[in-house]
């Protein structure tokens, strides 16, 4: 087993207010770990943590074995990417630029963008399936074109972590599917990802591994069938939501939905009816 990033006993606070204490995982190369929890939890705040945008006060984390305070700047952009959940454009950079933005770590001094690295840059446009986007001016997109964008650069950038934090927010229901379907494509590729979400269902459907954060800290850890159950999301959201299997899938329903649903079923088949839910729907 391949350990790419570890977390060790992590601990940040803003001024005298404690964000998190205490926060130890483990991520496995070519895995991808979704952080899952409610808004104001520190997730972001711990991912900044990890790519030393913050410094912490206590613990460690270790990145391809190595301890990050050892890390310089340089290095860090050779071993991790970034996609963040909001960036506004300073300057009306095409979004081929932006992209080729990603290749900076690895230009040679005076030798400046090779072909190699352009080439690199428009295959990642490709993998979204955005190349019709090439030569628009970035800060003219809309916000989930702008995301998808950042996804692109942080491909091009060829890091063996990416860290994105909530990739899908901005983006409709068929690109949000679209970009988690990327992401378990890159990470069978090899790298590993973490990424932060607030929808249980995509990182159940999509992750390896899923650690759970609330306001005292980690909650779960482990493979998503282990850790998105009904007594880890009633810990979260104080008894919102339920999970079902679905033809063998499961899903993060609202509980009043579900009861609905539950009432429907029992008039339906008093009625002596055809069930208007599948009879697999069972809950979990």
């Amino acid at each position: 087993m391949i350990f790419m990033m570890q977390v060790r006993d992590l601990h940040f606070s803003y001024g005298k207010m404690p964000v998190f204490e205490g926060v130890s995982f483990d991520v496995e190369e070519g895995e991808l770990c979704g952080l899952f929890g409610p808004n104001g939890c520190g997730k972001t705040t711990l991912f900044k943590c990890c790519l030393k945008f913050l410094k912490f006060h206590r613990g460690s984390v270790i990145m391809n074995g190595i301890d990050i305070t050892d890390h310089r700047i340089e290095k860090m952009a050779k071993l991790v990417a970034y996609v963040p959940q909001e960036h506004k454009p300073p300057f009306p950079y095409l979004v081929k630029e932006v992209v080729l933005m990603g290749r900076t770590p690895h230009l040679r001094g005076v030798f400046g963008i090779s072909r190699k690295d352009k080439e690199r840059a428009l295959d990642a446009l490709e993998v979204l399936d955005i190349g019709h986007l090439a030569d628009q001016p970035y800060n003219q997109l809309s916000g989930g074109q702008r995301q998808m964008v950042l996804m692109a650069r942080a491909i091009s950038q060829d890091t063996k972590i990416m860290f994105l934090d909530e990739p899908t927010s901005a983006l409709d229901f068929s690109n949000q599917i679209r970009i988690w379907s990327i992401m378990r494509q890159v990470a069978e590729e090899g790298v590993t990802i973490l990424a932060c979400s607030h929808d249980p269902n995509h990182v159940s459907w999509f992750c390896n591994k899923v650690v759970v954060m609330n306001r005292n800290g980690i909650v779960a850890e482990g493979a998503p069938h282990h850790v998105i159950t009904e007594p880890v999301l009633d810990e979260i959201y104080q008894g919102v939501c339920t999970v079902r299997s679905m033809g063998g899938s499961r899903m993060v329903m609202p509980r009043m939905v579900a009861d609905r649903e539950s009432d429907e079923i029992s008039i339906e088949s008093r009625r002596g009816m055809r069930s208007s839910v599948p009879a697999e729907v069972e809950l979990i």
